[in-house]
């Protein structure tokens, strides 16, 4: 992979809409279920933490991407282990929550960062704070008319919801300001991963893609 600045990444991901989050218990799938995601047009991937051997899955992972590709990692809590997944490869870095010490390591190695955050002032704060795309987190439970709203007062924050974003409504989050979404359960499957069943992850990863295309007018 290419090195990139953080403009660049962060602009990247705003034009591709949607970061696959993968969090899967047996890492030997990881590869079949990227490999999946990238046929389907989903070319922003993020490997969480909770992954077993996540640093190391990284690190494996990241020589064997094309340019054209970005590689996250999520679920980051602290800055050492955010410059251990930055060193391994990461691209981007992923927090549920807003801890201004994970932005500062990943700015500090030129890296764009997105910080989980939920309430109107956890936005503005880690906004201010430096956050590349705010990640809206958890969005389950509100819809897109919450970004909306959000919105309204802070239309120059960069919003990126996660959590309760399918298939069927990407297109709603992005009409309510979405710049992109961070999606996990509604494109990786678990039981088409546990039974090797890869072709259905592709086949959601296209209908997302399409569905980002059409709610963008394109």
């Amino acid at each position: 992979m290419m090195k990139h600045s953080r403009t660049e990444i962060t602009a990247a991901i705003e034009q591709l809409g949607v970061v696959a989050i993968i969090r899967l218990q047996d890492p030997h799938a990881l590869h079949g279920v990227v490999q999946a995601l990238a046929e389907g047009g989903v070319r922003a991937l993020e490997v969480t933490m909770t992954v077993p051997r996540a640093i190391e899955l990284i690190a494996e992972l990241a020589p064997t991407l094309p340019d054209g590709f970005l590689l996250g990692a999520g679920t980051l809590l602290d800055a050492a282990t955010t410059r251990r997944a930055i060193t391994a490869g990461a691209q981007f870095i992923v927090s549920p929550v807003f801890r201004p010490d994970v932005i500062s390591a990943g700015h500090e190695m030129g890296v764009p960062v997105m910080p989980g955050c939920f309430t109107a002032t956890e936005i503005l704060n880690a906004w201010e704070a430096g956050a590349d795309i705010v990640k809206v987190f958890p969005a389950t439970s509100v819809g897109p008319s919450y970004l909306k709203d959000i919105r309204g007062p802070l239309p120059h924050v960069k919003l990126m919801p996660t959590g309760g974003v399918s298939i069927d409504n990407v297109g709603d989050w992005l009409k309510a300001g979405a710049v992109a979404v961070g999606v996990g359960s509604a494109l990786l499957d678990a039981k088409a991963i546990a039974a090797g069943s890869y072709g259905v992850i592709a086949d959601n990863a296209r209908r997302m893609i399409a569905n980002v295309r059409a709610a963008r007018g394109g």
